[in-house]
């Protein structure tokens, strides 16, 4: 899958999280659906564009969930 279509894909789950007034609940369920959702080779892929791509285009909840302790890939 495309880099683009990926970072398109989580920006909208990030967005869906959007209303959550928790942050630390509006990030877990961001990485919970990427866990849930995505293949392992997808959420590779997208951390691998975020390193050589940094804060472009990503939004933050996105950021914030890949970049946790526990590898999400």
């Amino acid at each position: 899958m495309s880099a683009d279509n990926l970072v398109k894909m989580a920006n909208q789950i990030a967005h869906y999280f959007d209303s959550e007034p928790d942050r630390a609940l509006a990030v877990q369920g961001v990485r919970q659906h990427l866990q849930n959702f995505w293949t392992p080779a997808m959420r590779r892929q997208m951390v691998e564009w975020m390193q050589a791509n940094p804060g472009e285009g990503v939004d933050a909840l996105v950021r914030e969930a890949l970049a946790m302790s526990t590898p999400v890939a």
